[in-house]
């Protein structure tokens, strides 16, 4: 496959196209917030306690002793994701539980996870 072979040569401009995809464009904000939401999920150590979390609701010190981190760390992570909306939190007693903040948070990590494994097996989507 050729460098320059999905390089587009045409000059013409597809009236309709444009003006339906400008009629649906969201606004500026919308993108920033997306994109600060899939920077935060840009982190290795992030997505493995978003993986821990999609298994079960966890406290801290079971996510430090699964992933073999210290507590600090995890807590300074699990800050950053409760933040952002990624996670929450549940109080029983003295201890603090963790897990994925609704179904899309949940959704969205699982559908990543598929689409990484699926392509492992040389499918396309």
């Amino acid at each position: 496959m050729s460098r320059n072979e999905f390089i587009c040569d045409c000059n013409i401009i597809h009236e309709e196209v444009v003006k339906d995809t400008l009629s649906k464009m969201a606004d500026d904000d919308l993108f920033n917030k997306l994109a600060e939401f899939f920077k935060i999920l840009g982190d290795t150590t992030r997505a493995k306690i978003l993986f821990a979390l999609d298994q079960n609701e966890m406290c801290v010190c079971d996510i430090a002793n699964v992933l073999g981190m210290s507590k600090s760390s995890i807590s300074h992570q699990l800050g950053t994701l409760r933040r952002s909306g990624i996670v929450k939190c549940r109080k029983q007693g003295k201890e603090v539980y963790y897990m994925l903040e609704d179904d899309h948070v949940k959704g969205l990590f699982e559908l990543g996870i598929e689409h990484i494994e699926h392509k492992k097996l040389g499918g396309s989507i």
